[in-house]
């Protein structure tokens, strides 16, 4: 059947040639993180002009299959990482678990106070020292997440040195001593990718994100660091677990 036949039956044009490319996709053409042809290049294969594969791409892209890059192109993009919530959340195990490699990198460290709000969550006086460590977070170098984290100053001198040559918060809090904590509250809300953000995470502007809002405890229930990451919601899905 060819492409105007089809049309005719009733099946949009957009929707033909998005099926041609989940397809290539499927049976190999076209790779995780391959380019995939120009527009003009799509439209001649499928005898079609570029505003109905513009549309087709679009619709691949709302569904994660392929992520276009401004001024790049568009890229066969990867499956969501499936990220558990639980009472031991371990960013490097739950990408490792996936198949995927785990990078975590420093973006800057810096001191703070604790507001109202921070030294509720932590344990601590209004006004209390902290490390502010704002943290980017990669599966394959692919950006997953974005985070910021505030720890006593008093109780982790030093921290963000630390965190800079681990890349783990886990690694970070065995130097101090702590070799297993656990996750106390963990808050979900939806959100808009800000500037800052979307530069990071390698995101269009106006894309959404997951905002995750958490507190670790150590075993003794102790609060050790709180937590507040913004997450490409392209790219995860929470699994809520026990």
């Amino acid at each position: 059947m060819s492409m105007q036949d089809t049309a005719s039956s009733g099946v949009a044009l957009w929707r033909l040639v998005a099926d041609g490319i989940e397809r290539g996709i499927a049976d190999g053409r076209f790779a995780i993180g391959d380019k995939l042809p120009g527009e003009m290049e799509i439209a001649e294969t499928y005898r079609v002009n570029r505003h109905t594969v513009r549309r087709a791409l679009a619709a691949l892209a709302e569904r994660g299959i392929v992520r276009a890059e401004r001024g790049s192109g568009t890229y066969v993009e990867a499956q969501k990482l499936a990220y558990p919530l639980r009472s031991r959340t371990r960013f490097s195990e739950i990408v490792g678990a996936d198949g995927r490699e785990p990078h975590g990198r420093m973006i800057e460290a810096s001191d703070d106070v604790a507001t109202r709000e921070l030294a509720r969550e932590l344990g601590l006086k209004t006004g209390a020292p902290l490390v502010r460590i704002e943290a980017i977070r990669l599966a394959d170098r692919r950006p997953i997440c974005v985070s910021t984290t505030w720890l006593s100053a008093e109780w982790f001198p030093g921290a963000g040195t630390v965190f800079s040559a681990t890349r783990s918060m886990t690694k970070m809090l065995e130097h101090y001593g702590i070799s297993d904590y656990r996750r106390g509250a963990t808050r979900i809300t939806a959100g808009i990718v800000d500037a800052t953000d979307a530069a990071r995470l390698d995101l269009p502007l106006g894309r959404p994100i997951l905002v995750v809002d958490a507190t670790d405890l150590d075993l003794d229930g102790k609060p050790l660091l709180t937590k507040h990451s913004r997450f490409a919601a392209e790219r995860v899905e929470f699994v809520v677990e026990p």
